[in-house]
């Protein structure tokens, strides 16, 4: 029997509750081998088995994803009366009632397609931010067949390729961020593979690069990037720091660029393919599935293995790219998540400054249009093993080097950031209080201070907001007082605190200039007794926008599909700092 993990369940629990009280289009984000074909699958199969009548099309716009999210659907639920619709995949099964399509394939044919209640958008990031593309006619003519279609986003990250976030802006098709897991929670939890980071000796320089459309130009970034001298010098690198790990993936400026790392890998004895867009199908299959059965060491590519690319023995990331578009970079590095047996981490080699760029994976937010540009933040390297590491770090997680006390100076030179925030620090909680935070020109929020001996840190509980603040706060709250009606103001949670269960412990971590509380961890038998939930009903517009009168089951409670079990998801800080 599939048992979800509790971030999964939490993400498919968010769904509906934002549509009872949201009409908007919202995003789902969970970190690169998190899981999302289940998630989506496990949705799918409770809205089907609660709404029989429902007709859901997945899209995305990779060929391997389309096949990859069906099998998923059909291996979860065998009788699932799923198809394809894909001309890469020699398939055109467009009355399904779960259709599985290709955008390139189906954006002239809404009317083939017909009508359609939810449709769920692979890859979110990959829609451009114009409002005239092959999605935004495609879903137009959708709701011309059915005004109350409802969409929803899935990616791992909620930022376009050039910039800004998904939600954002004037174009922007999806308006909230239903629920998001954080990629440092997943992989403190171990549901992901860590991520480390060595400080390589070459560095590509682009301080003459121009950019364009939110990144580097690409033709320009080539010509600097792509010079014998310095493909020599990197290459020469990841084979001394990649001497015991097993499979490589560099990502590259341009195909020729490619083309030459991967002959430089040759010349010094290393296996190594190349894949592009336009290798053929048959010849691109026959590269992975050598590489991944470990017959090829090393990928070089530029572009094509950043999204649908499943190789979960990776553990060597070069980054021979330099990028501006976070949403790349985050997709870059998320290439080494996947957990595999043997792999202990997965190593990223930033020759292209990425990291100096955009800031740990799990921190890294996009530029808006219009910002300027900001300073690195402070690191070091550990003198023994080169690993990139927080500042105030007294020992190297890698190594185990001490850092001998340093004096307080100004430092003369930037540094890189590491590739993943400072690891959380857990603490004991001797006390927690509540109060009221009333902040000028906003809503008030539920102010939480934990005592942990002699210190305190806080949080701010968004019950009173709209959107993903308070999809985080009614989680925070369902975490503490499982069965009892999340609040809908701050004056009716402090009259039920004697509801909440203590946490035991906290973790913290820092954030800027200061700690974020990042964890929980609750005794056994920590809660109250909890009072009983009410039950609530609607229709079924309240989910997938259906005109056919169908009736829902109890809202706030998510249809259970086979196998899946409900469980609480540990969450941070649920709004902005005071």
């Amino acid at each position: 029997m599939l048992t979800l993990r509790p971030y999964q369940q939490a993400a498919i629990t968010a769904i509906y509750g934002y549509f009872q009280t949201h009409t908007g289009n919202p995003l789902v984000v969970i970190p690169t081998a998190g899981g999302k074909s289940l998630v989506m699958a496990s949705f799918i199969e409770g809205v089907l088995k609660a709404w029989p009548d429902q007709r859901i099309l997945i899209v995305t716009h990779v060929r391997e994803l389309i096949a990859q999210n069906h099998a998923e659907m059909i291996g979860l639920w065998p009788e699932a009366p799923a198809g394809i619709y894909s001309a890469g995949l020699g398939k055109r099964e467009a009355q399904a009632r779960i259709l599985f399509a290709g955008i390139q394939s189906i954006h002239r044919r809404a009317a083939e397609i017909g009508h359609t209640d939810l449709v769920l958008i692979d890859e979110a990031h990959l829609i451009p931010g114009k409002s005239s593309t092959m999605y935004r006619r495609f879903l137009d003519a959708l709701k011309a067949i059915n005004p109350a279609l409802k969409v929803i986003g899935l990616t791992a990250t909620p930022f376009r390729l050039d910039c800004g976030m998904l939600h954002e802006g004037q174009n922007a098709l999806f308006t909230d961020i239903a629920y998001e897991a954080p990629v440092r929670e997943l992989i403190d939890a171990g549901y992901l593979s860590p991520l480390v980071s060595k400080q390589p000796a070459t560095r590509l320089d682009v301080s003459k690069v121009g950019t364009r459309a939110g990144d580097f130009i690409a033709r320009d970034l080539a010509a600097a990037v792509d010079q014998d001298a310095i493909t020599r010098a990197a290459v020469t690198e990841i084979i001394e720091h990649g001497r015991d790990r097993k499979s490589w993936l560099a990502f590259c400026s341009g195909v020729e660029h490619a083309r030459h790392v991967a002959e430089e890998f040759g010349r010094q004895g290393i296996s190594c393919r190349t894949i592009f867009g336009d290798t053929p199908k048959d010849e691109r299959d026959a590269i992975l599935a050598a590489f991944k059965r470990g017959e090829i060491r090393a990928l070089a590519s530029m572009g094509v293995l950043t999204t649908g690319f499943n190789a979960p023995g990776v553990d060597l990331i070069a980054l021979l790219r330099p990028t501006q578009s976070a949403g790349l970079y985050v997709q870059m590095v998320g290439r080494g998540t996947r957990l595999a047996p043997g792999k202990e981490n997965c190593l990223v080699l930033d020759f292209a400054g990425n990291v100096r760029r955009h800031g740990p994976i799990d921190l890294v937010r996009p530029k808006r249009p219009g910002d300027g540009g900001g300073g690195e933040a402070p690191t070091k390297v550990c003198p023994e093993c080169d690993s990139i590491i927080a500042l105030s770090a007294t020992e190297c997680p890698d190594c185990g080097y001490v850092f001998p006390a340093r004096e307080v100076k100004i430092a003369p030179t930037a540094a890189t950031l590491p590739v993943l925030s400072p690891k959380q620090q857990w603490l004991p909680v001797t006390g927690v209080s509540y109060s009221r935070h009333d902040k000028a020109g906003g809503r008030p929020s539920l102010k939480v201070t934990y005592s942990c001996g002699l210190a305190t840190y806080s949080e701010w509980v968004c019950l009173e907001h709209q959107g993903y603040a308070r999809q985080k706060a009614a989680e925070w709250w369902r975490k503490r007082a499982p069965g009892c009606p999340v609040p809908l103001s701050v004056a009716e949670a402090l009259a039920q605190t004697s509801r909440l269960a203590r946490p035991s412990d906290i973790s913290v971590r820092p954030s800027g200039r200061y700690l974020e509380i990042s964890g929980y961890r609750f005794a056994p038998c920590a809660h109250p007794t909890p009072a009983s939930a009410p039950s609530a009903t609607g229709n079924l517009a309240a989910l997938a926008g259906s005109n056919r009168g169908s009736v829902a089951p109890t809202l706030g409670a998510t249809p259970a599909a086979s196998g899946s079990a409900a469980a609480p998801v540990r969450t941070s800080v649920m709004g902005g700092r005071a």
